[in-house]
């Protein structure tokens, strides 16, 4: 086990505009044109800048280059972030491998299961109970692999015995099936059934995480399409799938394979000031919503939405007396970057719900989100929101309630995510191969 050189944890050195109020990674720039304005967002709260922050290096970039405008002004919060969490402590915080994946992307947790379900996007599902490996999935053969695509999330039925993973099919399609988990933990390929398939126009921003919410339904994050600079103007439109948050039930209504609950914004069609939209739209204005988290003991949503040129985000939003977290939200993109202007032609709603935190490309390029912290190991660490940057490869963690960014690792490479595991315990994943558990120091 390896271990860094123990050390308090630093504010983090990142330009940060904390507002009150998250690609694979390697999709932040997209070839197009920087918008004019500052290089970086402004600082509202006390930081310093003891600890190290690795240089971040440009993504590849494709070659399409659609045109984006300068920007006119900011976005204010329609709504602000109220929070009676207490504030984080000083954690010192190490690292330990668990093991090396074939790119490993995501890990899923099995009501009742302590074992690690670990996503590899080459197309497996690899269920990993102390030092046994078990195969419970192989998709390789029939999911699009390469850059953003290949085999993306999984999420499990916090009651049933049954799994969701979100792949890109051959053609390029999202592509969300269910199956059952048999007794060997592995799935039943006879009870596969097909519950969604999304046309994807490019093949970057597929998103293709998976979550099921406090309220047990199941959360599906979609990026806006591809390409960059939003060419569809997706984002902004919640009447397509492409740049949303979906919300569904997945139990069959009929001849449609899940059911849209009914307290959806666009259920019946249309939403607050006429809106009109798909009824499976929970909320909209996302880029490329890598990975979603709900807090849980507050039900709070979080968002890690990688940027275009300039910011990464995180977006945060909480459930409203018993209305579950984000209905109906505007998150602002391709209107907005963060919280400065990006398509004008795009109509800014008057309704954007503003990010909790961005930061510049200067300091990363690419948000790998990302969990509150809800484990018991580091107990300084509660609840911050734990995240990375694909290019920087340092862990942060968002003191919301402190207003403090605090770096608490540096060092790896190419983060694809960080995820809790059975028991509330972090793990970062990176693409590269290495799965980490982050361990008290």
């Amino acid at each position: 086990m390896w271990r860094p050189t123990r050390r308090r944890p630093s504010h983090s050195g990142a330009s940060l505009l904390l507002v009150a109020g998250l690609t694979l990674a390697a999709c932040a720039d997209d070839g197009t044109t920087t918008p004019a304005g500052p290089s970086s967002a402004s600082i509202v709260t006390t930081t310093t800048t003891t600890g190290a922050t690795t240089s971040p290096t440009s993504p590849t970039s494709p070659t399409s280059s659609p045109t984006s405008t300068a920007p006119e002004s900011t976005v204010s919060p329609t709504t602000s972030v109220t929070t009676t969490t207490p504030v984080v402590g000083d954690p010192l915080v190490g690292r330990e491998v668990v093991g090396d994946f074939d790119q490993p992307i995501d890990l899923a947790v099995r009501p009742g299961d302590s074992a690690l379900w670990i996503v590899e996007q080459s197309g497996r599902v690899v269920r990993v109970d102390g030092e046994t490996r078990t195969t419970a999935l192989d998709l390789t053969g029939r999911i699009s692999t390469g850059g953003e695509q290949g085999l993306l999330g999984l999420a499990f039925a916090p009651a049933d015995d049954v799994a969701y993973v979100n792949f890109t099919d051959v053609d390029g399609a999202t592509t969300i099936v269910e199956f059952a988990v048999s007794g060997d933990h592995t799935f039943d390929p006879a009870s596969e059934r097909l519950l969604l398939q999304v046309p994807q126009p490019y093949s970057n921003h597929n998103a293709g995480d998976l979550a099921f919410g406090p309220d047990a339904m199941l959360y599906i994050p979609l990026g806006d399409g591809g390409s960059g600079g939003d060419p569809d103007r997706n984002g902004a439109d919640p009447e397509t799938l492409l740049g949303s948050l979906l919300r569904i039930d997945p139990t069959p209504d009929g001849e449609r394979p899940y059911t849209i609950p009914a307290d959806n914004p666009f259920a019946d069609g249309t939403f607050a000031d006429g809106i009109t939209g798909a009824p499976e739209v929970w909320a909209w204005g996302l880029r490329n919503p890598w990975k979603i988290a709900f807090d849980s003991v507050t039900g709070e949503l979080w968002i890690a939405d990688v940027g275009q040129n300039r910011f990464e985000e995180i977006d945060i939003v909480g459930p409203v007396g018993e209305v579950p977290a984000g209905r109906g939200a505007d998150f602002g993109w391709s209107a907005f970057e963060g919280t400065e202007r990006f398509n004008t032609d795009v109509t800014d709603s008057g309704r954007v719900t503003a990010p909790a935190l961005t930061y510049s490309h200067d300091d990363g390029c690419s948000i790998s989100g990302g969990v509150p912290y809800r484990g018991t190991a580091i107990a300084e660490l509660a609840p911050a929101y734990v995240y990375s940057d694909y290019c920087t490869g340092t862990i942060w963690a968002l003191d919301l309630a402190g207003g403090r960014n605090l770096t608490l690792l540096d060092g790896f490479d190419s983060v694809a995510s960080v995820r809790a595991g059975p028991r509330g315990e972090l793990y970062v994943l990176q693409r590269s191969g290495t799965v980490y558990r982050l361990v008290p120091d």
